[in-house]
């Protein structure tokens, strides 16, 4: 499974947030506006080694996905004492679930904050295991690590605290000195993340807040996308198998005073009954829940070896073993089956919708854009979205300035991409049609002259067509004033104007998936 998942990220392009990701692995900066930089320290370590090719963005992943494994047989082995059958169900359900059996393979920050989230777990339960302090000071290290990565590591805190609180130890752990140091710990680790936001009107807290809090509709299509995300992405059979163990997991742990099955339970319940809850409103990204699920594997594997020693019917505890041998059986054929369709298959059967191909065929459009740049003697390029932004940087690697001109938040303290290239020369626009007429190019001054329309196509059928323009008689500002429409970031805005106007007009839905 891991040559599967190796060829699957040499093979395939990139997609768009994952060229986005590899350019902020470019800059030398303490953290950025849409997630903490983990992420673009894992790029650049698998850059470093293999080079700026697809294997080289995503090899960080493919290890995070092994490592996470190892922590997931250990976690399970403490717990069941040596227990093979055990051991060998923790390791093989994330080889059966899509989204670690091949797609931990496309790196984002979900992909790096799985293994440090594991790791933390795995500390806490050595703790259990040992009853040595010197284990929370690890946790803190790696909880820390885990926010170095993506914000919503701090769901896991609730099952920190009941791990600590609710078994018989909790007087002996507040009278420690260790817990407080371990949080101690991941705050200082955490600190690139609290500096760069303090120097930056704390940009990262109020970008993901505005998400949070804004008011919107119930809308049961976005729940029930988010259920049927999660099937596809854990197992249709698995994902049943799996909420079923940490349930009873949760009973065991809360009705006995259990540490570990308290802490992987709740690690499970609590950010997925969070997920679903804002489902209700929102279309949750995903791979936005992918975090908790391993701690719910590792539930699973435990629980079917405790069921035999708590007088449970002889049908249920047959049953439970049948039905986790189906969920890994038909996982991993779906999980080498869209290995397949996506490698050796030469057909689209999901249309324009795909999820590959709806991001594919941007090699087209940098191939269109470096013809013109000869042509017409432009030095630069010119954007209005962050994704193309991010392939056209991706494919011409350097040879000419790429800049988004819009949404300049983004990239706050970046390096400067060659504004002798820019300032008083000809560039480029190349964008989507849809985008071509933005309001924003009203306060420019710049002279557009239409070059022609590009399609991106995959395998046979147009997914996006794009335009690309002539630019004169302007130098676009990189460093714009906070309240310009040219620094805003996209969706704070919208999502500002939605509950400004929330009484007169319908609240949009977000769209800006790398957020």
């Amino acid at each position: 499974m891991t040559v599967m998942r190796l060829i699957y990220a040499s093979v395939l392009d990139l997609r768009t947030d994952e060229a986005y990701y590899w350019t902020w692995s470019k800059e030398c900066v303490l953290s950025f506006l849409d997630h903490p930089p983990m992420v673009a320290w894992f790029i650049r370590l698998g850059t470093a080694i293999f080079g700026d090719i697809n294997l080289g963005v995503r090899f960080a992943g493919i290890v995070a996905m092994l490592v996470t494994q190892l922590l997931l047989a250990d976690i399970v082995r403490r717990a069941t004492r040596n227990n093979v059958r055990a051991v060998m169900l923790a390791v093989l359900m994330p080889e059966a679930a899509l989204y670690y059996g091949l797609l931990m393979a496309k790196v984002a920050p979900d992909t790096a904050l799985i293994p440090f989230a594991v790791a933390m777990l795995w500390s806490l339960v050595r703790l259990a295991n040992s009853n040595d302090g010197r284990w929370w000071l690890a946790a803190g290290l790696f909880a820390g690590l885990s926010l170095l990565s993506k914000f919503t590591a701090i769901m896991l805190a609730p099952a920190v605290l009941a791990f600590a609180l609710v078994p018989d130890w909790r007087g002996r752990w507040l009278r420690s000195p260790y817990p407080y140091l371990a949080a101690l710990i991941a705050i200082a680790v955490f600190s690139p993340v609290l500096i760069w936001n303090a120097q930056h009107d704390w940009a990262s807290f109020r970008f993901q807040a505005v998400r949070a809090v804004a008011v919107r509709d119930v809308s049961l299509r976005t729940f029930s996308e988010f259920i049927g995300m999660q099937l596809g992405l854990v197992g249709f059979v698995l994902l049943p198998v799996v909420l079923s163990g940490v349930a009873l997991s949760a009973w065991r742990g809360y009705r006995n005073r259990e540490p570990v099955a308290i802490l992987l339970s709740t690690a499970v319940i609590v950010p997925f009954a969070y997920f679903c809850w804002k489902s209700l409103t929102l279309r949750v990204g995903d791979t936005w829940p992918m975090f908790l699920w391993p701690a719910g594997f590792a539930a699973t594997a435990i629980n079917i070896t405790r069921l035999p020693f708590e007088r449970w019917p002889a049908w249920m505890i047959k049953s439970t073993m049948s039905w986790a041998r189906i969920a890994i059986v038909t996982g991993i054929v779906f999980v080498v089956s869209v290995f397949l369709y996506y490698t050796v298959a030469p057909w689209n059967l999901i249309g324009r919708t795909d999820p590959i191909g709806g991001e594919a065929g941007f090699e087209t459009i940098a191939a269109r854009a470096q013809a013109q740049l000869q042509e017409t003697g432009a030095t630069w390029i010119a954007t209005t979205d962050y994704r193309t932004y991010a392939m056209l940087r991706w494919f011409l690697n350097g040879r000419v300035p790429v800049i988004q001109v819009n949404e300049r938040g983004r990239f706050q303290g970046f390096a400067d991409p060659g504004m002798d290239q820019i300032r008083d020369h000809i560039g480029l626009y190349v964008g989507r049609e849809s985008d071509s007429n933005l309001p924003l190019w009203g306060e420019t001054s710049a002279v557009r002259q239409p070059l022609e329309h590009v399609a991106r196509t995959w395998r046979g059928m147009v997914m996006d067509t794009y335009a690309l323009e002539k630019l004169t008689g302007w130098t676009p500002e990189l460093s714009p004033p906070p309240d310009t429409t040219f620094f805003r970031w996209r969706v704070l805005a919208t999502l500002i104007e939605s509950r400004a106007t929330a009484s007169l007009l319908p609240r949009p839905a977000c769209g800006e998936r790398a957020g």
